[in-house]
Order: C-alpha cells, then sequence, then structure tokens
C-alpha cells in the first residue's frame, strides 16, 4: 500500500513525498482513514511505529476543509516538552502547503512569545499540560470551539503524574468532539480514562502491548556498578563509531557520565529535567547533526528523542519500570530499520532485568566476552518502595567510592576474546 491510496489530498501527498515517505506503517494504514471519516480511536502501539504521523496527515485535511476562523481546532496534548516540539514539526512538515497555523506551548521558558502566536490565532496547538493550564487559567486559551482531541502517550501521562491535570483539561472540551487516544500500554487506570472520554472508538494495535521491535538486537552486559564507566568508554571508543543515545536513570548521573565521556575525548551532552529549554532543544540539535555523539538522557527523553537511523541504545541503568526498557530502545529500530541496544546491569539492576524480561517475553542474550565481566553478581535487598536498603549489597564486594578512583573510564581491559585488540 502507498500513500496516495489512502485518499490524501495532493498539498498532503506532496509534503509527503518532500519528506522521503511513500508507504505508509501500519498504524497509519488502520488509523488514517478512520481518522479522516471524523471517528474516535483507540491505538495502541508502541513507540517508533510512526504514530504521530498516523493522526497528523488525517488532522490536516480535515482541518484543511474546515472555514478560516482565529479559533483553536484541534489540540494535541503530550507529556514532555521535546515530544510536543517533535509533533509540531510533524505538522509543520506534513502541512507545510496548508494554510493551517500550528503552535507548540511548554513550560520552562517565558511565556511572551507563545503568547504572541496564540493572540495572533491557532488552528492545531500542541501542548503540554501545565502550559496549558496556565493560558487557560489567565484567559489566554478558550478550547470551546475545538473539534478535534488527541491525548498522546497516555500512559506516560499516568506514570509522570499528569493525569489529574488531564482530567481537568478535558472537563474543558466541548462534548461534541473528535477523540484521537494512543498509549503505548494500557494499564486499567489508562483503559478507565480511555472508555470515559472516547464514543464508539475504532481499535488500532499494531504490535502486542510493551513488545520490543523483532530488528533491535539486544544485549546484556554483566558489570559492576564501580566499572559501568570504563566499560562505557571502552565500548564507545574500540566498537562503536557512530551516535549512541545512553540513558541514566538519575539527572546526576546523566551529567556524571557526560563529564567522563568528554574527559576521555568523547563528545557528549547531557539532557534532563534540570537543564533550561534552550539547553535541552541545543543538546538535542547538536546530537541529530552530528556534533555530539554521545546524548546522555533521563527517562524524560526516552519517548521525546525522534532521530532518524539511530543505531544505538545503551541502558546504562535498567528502570525500575520495565516498560520503559520498551521505550528506551525503541529510540532505535525504527519504522523497520535494523538497531542495536546494550544493557548494563550490576545486583541493582538484577531484579528490574528479571521483571523486563517477563515483560516483553524474551530471555536477553549475555554478552560474557567483554574486560568487565562478572558472575559475582548478588541481586540488592529492596524496601517496600523498591528502593535499594544497601548500597554495597549490589557487588558482593566493598565498593570503592568513585571520587577515590583515578581509573574510571581508562581501565584497561583484559586482553580478551572478542575485545582483544588487534
Amino acid at each position: 500500500m502507498l500513500f496516495t491510496d489512502l485518499k490524501i489530498i495532493k498539498p498532503i501527498l506532496d509534503a509527503l513525498q518532500k519528506e522521503g515517505y511513500e508507504k505508509p506503517t501500519p498504524i497509519q494504514q488502520k488509523a488514517i482513514p478512520s481518522i479522516l471519516e471524523k471517528k474516535d480511536l483507540l491505538g495502541t502501539a508502541q513507540t517508533g511505529t510512526g504514530k504521530t504521523a498516523a493522526f497528523a496527515i488525517p488532522i490536516l485535511q480535515n482541518l484543511s476543509e474546515r472555514p478560516k476562523t482565529n479559533q483553536i481546532k484541534a489540540l494535541i496534548l503530550t507529556p514532555t516538552r521535546e515530544l510536543a516540539i517533535q509533533i509540531e514539526e510533524s505538522f509543520n512538515a506534513y502541512g507545510r502547503n496548508l494554510p493551517l497555523r500550528k503552535l507548540v506551548i511548554f513550560g520552562g521558558v517565558k511565556q511572551g512569545s507563545q503568547e504572541a502566536a496564540l493572540r495572533k490565532g491557532v488552528d492545531i496547538l500542541v501542548a503540554t499540560p501545565g502550559r496549558l493550564l496556565d493560558f487557560i487559567a489567565q484567559g489566554i486559551i478558550s478550547l470551546k470551539n475545538l473539534e478535534i482531541f488527541v491525548l498522546d502517550e497516555a500512559d506516560r501521562m499516568l506514570d509522570m503524574g499528569f493525569v489529574h491535570d488531564v482530567k481537568r483539561i478535558i472537563k474543558l472540551l466541548p462534548q461534541r468532539r473528535q477523540t484521537l487516544f494512543f498509549s503505548a500500554t494500557m494499564p486499567p487506570e489508562i483503559q478507565k480514562l480511555a472508555s470515559s472520554i472516547l464514543n464508539n472508538p475504532v481499535q488500532v494495535e499494531v504490535t502486542p502491548v510493551s513488545s520490543t521491535a523483532e530488528t533491535i538486537k539486544q544485549s546484556v552486559y554483566f558489570v559492576q556498578k564501580e566499572d559501568k564507566l570504563g566499560l562505557l568508554t571502552h565500548i564507545l571508543k574500540d566498537h562503536i563509531s557512530e551516535s549512541v543515545l545512553v540513558f541514566s536513570r538519575t539527572k546526576h548521573g546523566a551529567d556524571k557520565i557526560a563529564r567522563t565521556l568528554h574527559k576521555n575525548g568523547i563528545l557528549a551532552e547531557a539532557i534532563h529535567g534540570n537543564k533550561s529549554q534552550n539547553a535541552r532543544q541545543n543538546a538535542l540539535n547538536n546530537f541529530k547533526s552530528g556534533k555530539t555523539r554521545v546524548l546522555v538522557a533521563t527517562d524524560i527523553a526516552a519517548r521525546g528523542i525522534d532521530i532518524d537511523e539511530l543505531k544505538y541504545v545503551i541502558n546504562y541503568e535498567l528502570s525500575d519500570v520495565s516498560e520503559t526498557y520498551v521505550h528506551r530502545i525503541g529510540r532505535t529500530g525504527r519504522a523497520g530499520a535494523q538497531g542495536t541496544s546494550l544493557s548494563f546491569v550490576d545486583g541493582l539492576d538484577l531484579l528490574n532485568l528479571r521483571n523486563t524480561e517477563k515483560l516483553i517475553g524474551l530471555k536477553i542474550p549475555v554478552v560474557k566476552d567483554h574486560p568487565f565481566h562478572t558472575d559475582n553478581l548478588v541481586a540488592q535487598k529492596r524496601d517496600s518502595n523498591n528502593k535499594p536498603m544497601n548500597a554495597n549489597a549490589s557487588s558482593g564486594r566493598p565498593s570503592r567510592p568513585n571520587a577515590q578512583r583515578s581509573d574510571i573510564g581508562t581501565k584497561k581491559p583484559k586482553n580478551k576474546g572478542f575485545f582483544r585488540k588487534k
């Protein structure tokens, strides 16, 4: 099937051709016709399936047929600033030949320029919950004439604590509207929310819930916690020469990883919630352009980074939330491309590894042939809140503070197997 088979108007087809799109992905094939018919839709799709185009293309087409007004006609609500920016970029790309006005609004920056653009009139608004509610409270935004509402990454909204904000926004929407609801997973609370806002929806599920793409080669590296920086530096220097997205559990950890890599001659930047919006966007742009080789991110960026042909994702630590693994590695292997995921596992990560493998229904292969491999990992005990009870329990041996180690990132590898230098 081609995009020309989906009854898409010529201005959008021309824009898609300019973007290099010819064949729609499965979710685009299933969703676009129903959305064009103005039906509600419940989409269950993992990251990297082409979901944004699945709703952006038909929204642009439907709105292009409406009379021109100064009212917001479509609202796309999404959890993170990075994802909001990229959704607006997609609308701009696919709608470049249409006279529709698009705008993205998010917190963390001064509202002046966003407010000025809103007052000029906007047809399609992409927003994060907090900034949207701020503008509504100030009387800058009214949703009373809204025709299309998209709730994107609904389960991520739940994870980030935005569900109450989402419910407040929904109460402000017109009863008569088209609603498109997308989520990578469907926990009970998300199913309940979907049922409350959708009217006889078409259901689209393109992949099993919480599955990983078959095109992604996954592997696990058993390593002591204090050796992770050494392993990461070694792999980046000796075995991967391309761009790599590295995921860290904490903001402090992301900064530390980026600093250490930079000291070892590897261009790296960190991106997380404590960075200003300009710093985050600059880091992302540097990574996309190839100026920065390694981007170290916290999970705020797990679904907000869309980089064409990214081949490598490294989980420096596994998340306590198993579904996050799917979202992280989904940054590679997108739209049928090949990708590689490497996960570093110490004692603290063992339980997370077991839970992740159970979720995805796959035993991830362990790579033993590397200079930092250890079989001496002990699962670290957790308290009732799933927090580590003993910071030294994961290693199975006394730990040494990183500040006292002069060899972090420069530990000499053992000449062993796959990693032996030629």
